[in-house]
């Protein structure tokens, strides 16, 4: 989000029983779910790589990130599920979701500031939050998720 902006589009998504969203200038794609091959000694959100038409992309899984438990089968519709892929300043990674919601237009007033803890997930991770009726969208800071050079590491490794 540039500064000055009044409304910009978020990528929103379910974890858990949380709403979350990401800039879409930060998405570069949604895929279903692949097959991931685990990588030895890597942190212990990430769970492996998987091959995306010739390109190595780590995959991180939130639920372990932000200690959330991963709802049941039958709460989630398995085809809503996947990977988000996020293009991270030219490093491309893949984050686990339950379900992708859809895209929203946010006004940059409505944004509030992160409280101290919200459902496990600390507020440096946290742009902000925006209250949808009874409900709450958690704006994420993809960029403070994710070390940028252990991410680098991950990825110059497999390849």
């Amino acid at each position: 989000m540039a500064a000055g902006d009044t409304q910009f589009q978020l990528v929103t998504f379910q974890l858990g029983a949380e709403l979350y969203g990401v800039n879409i200038m930060d998405v570069k794609e949604i895929v279903k779910t692949q097959s991931v091959r685990p990588i030895p000694h890597a942190p212990h959100y990430v769970e492996g790589i998987f091959n995306l038409r010739g390109e190595i992309i780590p995959v991180m899984n939130l639920h372990k990130r932000f200690r959330l438990e991963k709802k049941s089968g039958d709460e989630f519709d398995g085809e809503m599920s996947g990977l988000i892929i996020l293009n991270l300043d030219g490093i491309k990674i893949s984050i686990i979701i339950d379900k992708i919601s859809r895209v929203v237009m946010i006004n940059s007033s409505d944004v509030k500031p992160p409280p101290q803890m919200l459902t496990g997930i600390g507020s440096e991770y946290i742009l902000g939050v925006v209250q949808q009726g009874n409900s709450y969208l958690i704006v994420l800071d993809i960029r403070k998720l994710f070390d940028p050079k252990e991410l680098q590491k991950l990825i110059s490794t497999q390849n």
